[in-house]
């Protein structure tokens, strides 16, 4: 397979330190509103990226469901593979890739389990289907799709009308120490806009692409 001649030259949009916003959640926000506006596929999926307790790294795409002053949050099974990496280190990094907007954003902080009240109101807000998150041990071997089902099974009979969330699901929240800005550029010299969390303050800097 030729994957050189699957290459593209980006050259959409650019980006200058002045047309960042000076508080990096808002930046995102704005970017993320114009990936909605723009109907990119899936704009909230991003890549998670944590370290588990073997200290090697591990990703995978989550859905973001909220942004606010405090950070970034997802919610999970906190027994899953992730939520025992966090429980161990309770880092990540985040990326999100709007291919058809030509960016990219990675984001690093320290992660948080949101209060006990928010992943209620969370959980209460999601259809049905929250059954699952009783059903699933999530990462956890099973031996077929049977098992699951006959699970969802049980649970639903056994909350028919209300579902309660489960002790073990949850949310957290990503408190950003580091963003960074990618805009696609022709011949590669991409735009790139770092903001870096110092004593209390952001600075934004250009890197090199």
């Amino acid at each position: 397979m030729d994957l050189h001649a699957i290459r593209q030259d980006y050259s959409k949009q650019e980006l200058s330190e002045a047309q960042c916003l000076a508080d990096p959640i808002e930046q995102f926000e704005l970017w993320l509103n114009e990936a909605m506006a723009a109907q990119v596929n899936e704009p909230t999926a991003m890549n998670v990226a944590t370290v588990g307790a073997d200290n090697r790294p591990t990703n995978r795409v989550v859905l973001l469901k909220e942004v606010n002053p405090q950070g970034f949050v997802f919610f999970t099974n906190y027994a899953s593979r992730k939520g025992q990496a966090l429980a161990q280190h309770p880092f990540a990094a985040l990326t999100f890739f709007w291919p058809e907007l030509e960016r990219q954003v990675r984001i690093e902080g320290q992660v948080f389990r949101l209060p006990e009240h928010e992943s209620d109101a969370y959980f209460a807000s999601r259809p049905y289907t929250r059954v699952g998150a009783w059903a699933s041990e999530q990462s956890q071997p099973i031996a077929n799709k049977a098992v699951l089902v006959a699970r969802a099974a049980m649970f639903g009979a056994r909350h028919p009308l209300k579902v309660p969330r489960p002790p073990h699901w949850g949310g957290y929240v990503v408190r950003p120490d580091r963003v960074e800005f990618w805009q696609g550029r022709p011949s590669r010299l991409h735009d790139r806009v770092c903001y870096v969390l110092a004593d209390g303050a952001w600075q934004k800097m250009r890197l090199a692409p």
